[in-house]
């Protein structure tokens, strides 16, 4: 039989996806693992969905998808972040965010490029950026930065063949926000190497304290050569209804189109007359969702600092990312343990890339009552390990 795509073949499995297989057969565990909303999807939402079902509004969208929810997307980005795109040839409906990466690769990519990737980082960036025919080139962000790229990190990992380079902020896993100050000499470098830039944003919602999200498209000379990706999943805790979308210059937007229309067609319809309701009518949705995981995120940062599994404090996302190095063991190792032990899972820092090596990732999209159980159980567990 002929051998199967040695990429695709190579790829390695996620991370994750193991410690909740087996959660999922564990009587009494507790996972602290998936990054999905507690939350119900807002009933006015769920309602328009039903309502476009009830209408008959079951048949294909344009590939780009609807112009009216095109529309809302650019208003939303214009109200939001002060960034006006043109919802004719410059936004894109994709089956989730994870699509919209997928596509905005391979659109920019030639065989070799390289697509520089801050690690840790979710999952997905590495075998995208290898399936697209790209080189990823990881650089290890620093726990004593808060994680954040600081230029000099950057300008050392840029060579000739650099084209891409892929910021995820508000970052899944340690919860890390850059600002604009941050951005700004990031910005610099990318035009003076004439960089594309992919800003996956999808927690740009979540993002606690007084500055909020700044998106990189927002700083002058920026647009041009940024792909911004978002979605509804997080912020409108809507993940089963799988939609994305990414906003891009009109060139690139064109050719991301292109391969959409090949391989997918469009996204659902349904999920797209329910994400216009979102957009018009959900602002208030998202502000008591945020409020709920800002009062875990910062109930999680205090009982973690007061056992003395120190992490600097998350600003953006739903995950906290603690130092176990204190106790001699690696981060699958630590987490392997604490769910044979306690029946609780977290998330091996190493899933995420190998910077990740010393920390393991807490998601705090869970109740209180459920984050105080779980984190009595690594109180108990740590407690047993030797100092």
């Amino acid at each position: 039989m002929r051998s199967l795509c040695e990429t695709a073949n190579n790829i390695k499995p996620s991370g994750i996806r193991k410690f909740f297989d087996v959660v999922s057969e564990m009587p009494d565990a507790i996972s602290l693992g998936v990054g999905e909303p507690d939350f119900d999807t807002p009933w006015h939402v769920v309602d328009e969905g039903i309502y476009s079902l009830e209408k008959g509004k079951t048949y294909y969208t344009s590939n780009s998808g609807l112009m009216e929810l095109r529309e809302e997307i650019c208003k939303w980005y214009g109200r939001k972040y002060n960034i006006f795109y043109n919802a004719a040839n410059q936004c894109l409906i994709t089956v989730g965010g994870s699509e919209g990466i997928d596509l905005a690769l391979r659109a920019m990519l030639n065989p070799g490029d390289e697509v520089i990737i801050p690690e840790p980082s979710y999952v997905s960036y590495v075998p995208c950026v290898s399936l697209a025919g790209g080189v990823p080139i990881t650089i290890d962000l620093k726990n004593e930065n808060c994680f954040k790229l600081t230029a000099e990190e950057l300008k050392e990992a840029i060579t000739d063949k650099t084209k891409v380079l892929i910021l995820s902020f508000p970052n899944n896993p340690t919860g890390a926000i850059m600002t604009r100050s941050d951005l700004e000499p990031i910005a610099k470098l990318a035009i003076e190497h004439d960089l594309y830039v992919i800003s996956d944003e999808i927690y740009s919602e979540l993002t606690y304290g007084k500055q909020g999200h700044c998106s990189i498209a927002s700083i002058p000379g920026m647009k041009e050569r940024t792909i911004v990706i978002n979605g509804f999943s997080k912020a409108f805790a809507m993940t089963g209804w799988r939609l994305g979308y990414a906003l891009a210059p009109e060139a690139i937007a064109s050719v991301m189109t292109k391969i959409h229309q090949f391989c997918i067609m469009c996204a659902p319809t349904t999920s797209q007359y329910a994400a216009i309701e979102a957009l018009k009518n959900g602002d208030k949705d998202v502000a008591i969702m945020k409020k709920s995981y800002d009062e875990r995120r910062r109930y999680l940062f205090k009982r973690l600092t007061d056992m003395n599994m120190p992490a600097f404090e998350p600003l953006g996302a739903f995950y906290i990312f603690p130092n176990i190095s204190r106790f001699g063991m690696s981060s699958e190792e630590f987490a392997e343990k604490l769910l044979k032990e306690q029946k609780l899972a977290v998330v091996p820092g190493t899933a995420f890339g190998n910077s990740g090596e010393g920390f393991i990732r807490i998601s705090y999209a869970y109740s209180i009552d459920q984050l105080r159980e779980a984190l009595d159980r690594i109180e108990a567990f740590i407690a047993h390990i030797p100092s």
